[in-house]
């Protein structure tokens, strides 16, 4: 019998041993799951700031970033203005500037007023701009000084194009001359028969207006392919880097800038130096 008491109070015991280490096993588990969360809790209120930024959560990050780089394009803007002063000042606008309202576009920065726009018309051999129409009325209206581009594709008839930007821009007394914007290189010709089609181009479009079109396109498609063949022209160039800082005696426009703010026109905007004063200007234009 006392051997049976006895296996009974040993069971006993190991029961309760084990439920009581059971117990205190958990006990153990949770504390040290709360002293991880607070622990967690405090790294992350600590360095809370730093974590806003980096997530930002990202969408105000971009924007950060977006905002200091537009500071930065306008203070060279301002550098660049200030080192031309007394040249004359202008824009250049396409469909991509929707719908402008031209009896505000006077100035830029609020200090330089703006004399003259370019206006994308054509594209290719079949493509209006949307907004040339509505643009080229109100520059004229805005009693600025207004030229008419076309997008050449490489790729497409030269003198079909010549005939659709012949055919939709009509230049008046006070116009520039028209404009060939040139920047792709062809996929399926020769580089010499891209400058076979824009010679085409050009020499189409002066017997229509009898004026010498300019030749616009970046700086280094401009020294690579147009410089030496097409010397005979002047060219409007295009380079926003920021070791160019003043417009090369050879150049008739620069385009310096595609991050500017103009009053009357939403989003970025195109700004360019003529390479001349206000009345130097005029003197290029149609007669």
């Amino acid at each position: 019998m006392r051997k049976k008491i006895i296996r009974k109070r040993n069971n006993t015991f190991r029961k309760s041993q084990k439920k009581s280490s059971f117990f205190s096993g958990k006990i153990v588990q949770y504390l040290l799951l709360s002293f991880l969360v607070l622990v967690l809790l405090a790294v992350g209120y600590h360095y809370r700031n730093g974590l806003a930024y980096y997530f930002s959560f990202k969408s105000n990050k971009a924007v950060l970033e977006e905002r200091e780089a537009k500071r930065i394009s306008d203070v060279r803007n301002f550098q660049v203005l200030e080192k031309h002063a007394g040249q004359s000042i202008g824009i250049d606008v396409s469909e991509y500037q929707g719908q402008i309202s031209w009896s505000y576009v006077d100035t830029i920065e609020n200090k330089y007023p703006l004399h003259f726009v370019f206006i994308r018309a054509t594209v290719g051999k079949d493509r209006l701009d949307r907004q040339f129409k509505r643009n080229w009325l109100g520059a004229k209206k805005n009693k600025m000084i207004r030229g008419a581009y076309h997008y050449y594709r490489p790729n497409e008839n030269s003198l079909e194009q010549a005939e659709l930007f012949i055919s939709m821009v009509k230049l008046e007394k006070g116009d520039l001359p028209p404009v060939l914007d040139i920047e792709k290189l062809p996929k399926n010709q020769s580089i010499a028969n891209l400058k076979i089609g824009l010679r085409r181009w050009l020499k189409a479009v002066e017997a229509h207006y009898g004026v010498k079109p300019i030749i616009y396109s970046g700086e280094r498609y401009y020294d690579d392919f147009l410089k030496e063949e097409f010397s005979d022209y002047l060219f409007w160039i295009a380079n926003y880097n920021f070791y160019r800082e003043q417009i090369e005696s050879d150049w008739l426009f620069w385009q310096f800038t595609e991050k500017a703010s103009i009053p009357g026109i939403k989003g970025n905007v195109d700004v360019n130096i003529y390479n001349g004063d206000l009345q130097q200007l005029q003197f290029i234009t149609v007669e």
